[in-house]
């Protein structure tokens, strides 16, 4: 089986290597599976340089989501082989290959509908999204949805569940390209951010009220435009700083405003309540055979590409997500 290896610390053209290496036999509670596809995320760029949080030691196969087919299964474990999954496998033995063992808590059936693709591009950018609309801001339906960085991975993800759960959505975005996207997923309004003051445009959309709920994993000054035209009783949900910083936020402002700033840390939740999670990963499903939400992908790209792939992931120029076909069917269309 052929894997890529995190080798050395430094960019993913330098870091990684691949190597062909011996199959593992699943243990009681594992499951083999023939790797179909893999997703790209950003933190994957950052275990090659060294800058994660997680440092398994050298060498190691990054990668945390895939989906395929179950090639076998340890003792114990319930699902069956041939059965078509995503699965979340957890470093040193990550998913940037094309068999993996997985615990079976973290694998997960899909759709029949759902492309592989698809499945790998799923799991942490639409429960992120789901967890935090529906979980922690019980986004309710004609509440406003205030979305930033529309057209990205998990930006995109919370547009179409947005709109699932009957909100109206504003979407912002830094390009004509990417508000496009945005339109296209689902969002009734749209903001080219470096053109104009969002707040200000949010507000005028609201009549004034402001958006009832904001989904910000970017920070920095986006975290304190939309703190500006925050709803009284609105829920500010902090997802991420990919803008670079971490703002800090006056909670007197907080307090006239009567809004609550919200974290969300969907990978904590998911090791507490795992039952939840695979009850939120059957309505997702539900949503997906509905045609409510599609994930985004930017583009496939073959094994081979993944240094690559990672460094256009790396650009900032790319959108939705950055998936790697095991096989030579679909990539690139």
């Amino acid at each position: 089986m052929r894997s890529w290896f995190v080798t050395t610390i430094g960019d993913p053209e330098e870091a990684l290597k691949i190597r062909e290496i011996k199959r593992t036999v699943p243990s009681k509670g594992e499951v083999v599976i023939q790797v179909k596809a893999f997703g790209l995320n950003f933190f994957d760029i950052l275990q090659c340089q060294g800058k994660y949080q997680e440092k398994p030691a050298l060498p190691f196969i990054p990668g945390a989501e895939v989906a395929g087919v179950i090639d076998e299964v340890g003792e114990g474990v319930s699902l069956s082989v041939g059965q078509r999954v995503l699965a979340l496998p957890l470093l040193p033995n990550g998913g940037f290959t094309d068999e993996v063992v997985v615990k079976e808590e973290d694998v997960f059936p899909i759709a029949d509908e759902l492309s592989y693709e698809e499945a790998a591009a799923m799991f942490i950018t639409y429960h992120t999204a789901y967890y935090a609309l529906h979980a922690k801001a019980c986004l309710q339906p004609h509440e406003t949805l205030l979305v930033h960085a529309g057209s990205g991975g998990v930006g995109s993800a919370a547009i179409q569940i947005g709109k699932a759960l009957g909100a109206k959505v504003i979407a912002t975005a830094g390009s004509a390209e990417k508000l496009e996207i945005c339109k296209q997923l689902g969002a009734d309004v749209v903001i080219n951010y470096r053109e104009e003051d969002f707040s200000q445009r949010v507000k005028k959309e609201t009549d004034g009220l402001g958006a009832d709920v904001t989904f910000d994993p970017v920070g920095g000054n986006v975290f304190h435009l939309s703190r500006k035209c925050i709803a009284f009783d609105g829920r500010l949900l902090i997802i991420g700083f990919a803008g670079g910083t971490i703002p800090e936020a006056p909670m007197n402002h907080a307090l006239i405003k009567n809004y609550s700033l919200v974290g969300v840390h969907f990978g904590y939740f998911r090791k507490l309540f795992p039952e939840k999670v695979k009850a939120a990963h059957d309505e997702l499903m539900e949503l997906y055979k509905a045609k409510k939400i599609k994930p985004l992908i930017y583009q496939r790209y073959s094994f081979e590409e993944v240094p690559d792939a990672l460094n256009q992931l790396g650009s900032r120029e790319t959108w939705g997500k950055l998936v790697v076909m095991t096989h030579k069917e679909g990539i690139h269309d």
